[in-house]
């Protein structure tokens, strides 16, 4: 009972209130015990190991995950090349099968998803794309779509075109050619059924490291232009640091990884003509093999990425350049030779050749990567979130500060960009580093083509603009003006998706800024990391400084001076939208247009195969010799038919094994593939429908002494009168050869 003056507890209640008391204090530290790991991660460097645990070791698992590989090769004969833009460099064969590697991370209840495919291809479409969201969509409802699908091409400059709708591709592409186009869509969706189909419990880690003696800036000049503070902070003009996600199964088992690497794949340049993944899908090569031991190339169950990063004007071509007919440097601001000009002036190494090059720079990336991969121990948690729109880039407003606006221009690419780089030199007399025209030039282009107006010409100054893509509309569009804006996060990793070439400091001021909004909302220590060549293809992202002296990065950045800030703008707003849980509150945008094209193309159609009188397809033309060593090449040449044939007409095709008897079983054993480094197959076409193939196999020095064969499998043609073609597979081996002991 309690008076005015006093109150007195009873014993019930004092318990009660020592209890409520102690219940408080047990629910307090207990949720100090569970934010407090987050945040000492979050105040770390995110670049050091905040976790002691074994990756290896079993554990209830973070996340679903879901691994997946399968080719995206195409035709590798007759198609064009994707990538320097060369009419003459069309498929004759191939030395590494094309891949699409999947990635699935998925939330333990499975409420929310991510998606990541790095593809051995020049880039993604915007046609590519759509075409695998609609492939997509008919399968999985819902469930993959535009916000959570992030498609990367590694940039590989030896794929085959042809998968692009945007008229200004089909002119060194000859179009669009429907084979290649849907060898890729199906890589690619097949990779996601694949994942999709293994998900499992699993346990996510990242690591940083740097990676040496692989890249060089090829347009030094341009990155000069930036800020001497800005440079300063850097110690480097490429980035040099790689960034891993290291996927773990709860029980233990290796599943696979992505690398993100800023370094171009031109390791192999314009003269060549065999289908490849170059530098770094001989990296993917590499570990892939070291972890699926036993296995051929392109089987097993690990999956390995080295996509692409902020590549822009980053070469692997270490030596530089220099001119090809006189020895003499030509790292100046216009990449010309004072005899032959820009013609001559090539960017080579490390190595001996293109093959040897490719092979020390993608092996020296492994090696990081594998290092990189042993001591992944920072383990990424947390939720999945995903954000993406379609925007207008032709007509972007960047707001600088309250009284200061610009904007985005009309595609257009300037003069450098005919002049090419040091790693693929372009034609004619044009010149990187040109803020004039040249009314030779101009006037042919305003009597084909059309004058580009005064408002493009002003917007894009001081670019000398040599196609108005954006004002030139037949037979189609000639470059994309609705593009992809994405961000996905994994706990604390944020990919940005950028539709893109970024150079060096463009990648660092995106990244930075990407990550300064999240932490201006809250969310920090998120690691950033820039994915390249997503989506749709516009070519180069250069920053406001670098655009004016107009080297090709600048001439080829399509949509103005400004392309950086408006997707410094774009990209905070997505990470601000996740970082606030407002991504439902995103306007879709204009959706990309999907042309009614199934296939326009100037690459003839095959004719019918013929072999050589008393001969079949698959008979040896040339044979091996008796006894190699290591280090020797063994070839044979067979009776061919045009490859198409088996791209086209069946679903997955290898041209070729080396096989060795195994004495014990009496049975042949085939020890590498189509897909092997180590092999080369070439195509040469003859007349009256005759081809050869040539098979080398470059003998490793690990090969065990014994005796081999080599085979070759194709389809060849024929055409019966009024009736449809038929293709028929045929097979050639070689006679034995034996391996000799060194």
């Amino acid at each position: 009972m309690c008076g005015r003056s006093k109150c007195s507890l009873s014993i019930l209640e004092v318990v009660l209130i020592v209890f409520l008391t102690l219940m408080t204090a047990v629910t307090v530290v207990l949720l100090i015990l569970h934010f407090l790991p987050r945040e000492r991660v979050s105040a770390e460097d995110p670049s050091q190991p905040t976790s002691t645990q074994n990756p290896s070791a079993g554990g209830s698992g973070s996340y679903l995950i879901g691994v997946g590989r399968a080719d995206c090769t195409g035709p590798v004969a007759e198609i064009p090349l994707m990538g320097f833009a060369k009419a003459d460099q069309v498929g004759g064969g191939l030395l590494t099968r094309l891949y699409s590697r999947a990635f699935i991370v998925a939330e333990p209840g499975d409420s929310k998803r991510v998606v990541f495919v790095s593809a051995d291809i020049g880039m993604v479409s915007q046609r590519l794309r759509l075409e695998v969201l609609k492939a997509l969509k008919s399968k999985y409802g819902e469930l993959y779509r535009q916000d959570n699908v992030i498609l990367s091409g590694t940039h590989t400059h030896s794929g085959p075109a042809g998968y692009f709708q945007y008229t200004l591709f089909w002119i060194t592409s000859k179009g669009l050619i429907r084979p290649s186009l849907q060898a890729i869509v199906n890589g690619i969706v097949k990779s996601i059924d694949i994942a999709h189909q293994n998900m499992k419990k699993g346990r996510l880690f990242i690591n940083r490291g740097t990676v040496e003696n692989s890249q060089i800036n090829r347009s030094p000049y341009s990155y000069l232009q930036n800020p001497a503070s800005e440079r300063s902070r850097y110690s480097s003009n490429t980035d040099k640091e790689m960034v891993m996600l290291k996927m773990v199964a709860a029980s233990g088992q290796e599943l696979g990884l992505i690398s993100w690497f800023a370094v171009h794949p031109v390791s192999m340049n314009n003269t060549n003509h065999l289908v490849n993944s170059d530098n770094v899908g001989y990296a993917s090569y590499l570990f892939e093999q070291e972890k699926n031991k036993g296995m051929l190339p392109g089987e097993g169950s690990f999956v390995a990425a080295f996509a692409s990063s902020n590549l822009g004007d980053v070469s692997p071509n270490t030596k530089g350049p220099f001119c090809i007919n006189t020895g003499d440097s030509c790292d100046n601001p216009q990449s010309a030779c004072p005899i032959g000009g820009a013609k001559m002036c090539m960017a080579m190494g490390p190595g001996a050749d293109m093959f040897d090059s490719t092979r020390i720079i993608g092996q020296n990336i492994y090696l990081k990567a594998k290092e990189m991969y042993a001591n992944a121990s920072q383990e990424i948690t947390g939720p999945l979130s995903s954000a993406h729109q379609w925007v207008n880039m032709s007509d972007v407003s960047v707001e600088f500060n309250a009284t200061h606006t610009v904007k985005t221009c009309k595609p257009a690419l300037g003069h450098s960009f005919a002049a090419g780089t040091i790693d693929g030199v372009g034609a004619f007399n044009f010149t990187q580093g040109a803020v004039q025209g040249d009314p030779f030039w101009d006037s042919i282009r305003d009597q084909l083509l059309g004058e580009p107006s005064n408002e493009t010409q002003a917007c894009h100054e001081p670019k000398p603009i040599l196609f108005s893509t954006g004002e030139m509309t037949r037979p189609h569009p000639w470059h994309p003006d609705i593009v992809d804006i994405q961000l996905a996060t994994i706990g604390s990793l944020a990919i940005v998706a950028v539709p893109g070439e970024l150079t060096t400091m463009s990648g660092r001021r995106l990244r930075e800024a990407v990550r300064s909004e999240f932490e201006s909302h809250g969310t920090s220590g998120m690691n950033v990391v820039i994915a390249g060549l997503c989506n749709v293809y516009t070519h180069y992202i250069t920053t406001y400084e670098e655009y004016q002296v107009q080297r090709y990065e600048a001439a080829s950045t399509i949509y103005g001076p400004h392309t950086l800030s408006a997707y410094i703008q774009l990209y905070r707003r997505l990470a601000k939208a996740i970082a606030t849980h407002t991504v439902q509150d995103l306007p879709s945008g204009p959706e990309p247009p999907l042309f009614n094209i199934t296939s326009l193309t100037l690459v003839p159609t095959v004719g019918a195969d013929n072999a050589p009188p008393n001969k079949t397809f698959g008979d040896v033309l040339q044979e091996a010799r008796k006894q190699y060593r290591a280090g020797e090449v063994a070839e044979v040449t067979f009776v061919s038919a045009n490859p198409r044939n088996s791209a086209e007409n069946a679903s997955e095709h290898n041209f070729l094994t080396v096989e060795r008897y195994i004495n014990v079983s009496g049975t042949w054993h085939a020890v590498h593939n189509d897909a092997s480094w180590e092999t080369r197959f070439y195509w040469t076409k003859g007349s009256s429908g005759q081809s050869n193939a040539t098979v080398e196999w470059h003998i490793p020095s690990a090969t065990e002494p014994g005796i081999y064969r080599i085979r070759y499998f194709g389809h060849y043609k024929k055409k019966p009168i009024f009736q449809p073609a038929v293709f028929y597979p045929f097979e050639g081996t070689s006679s034995v050869f034996e391996i000799l002991s060194l």
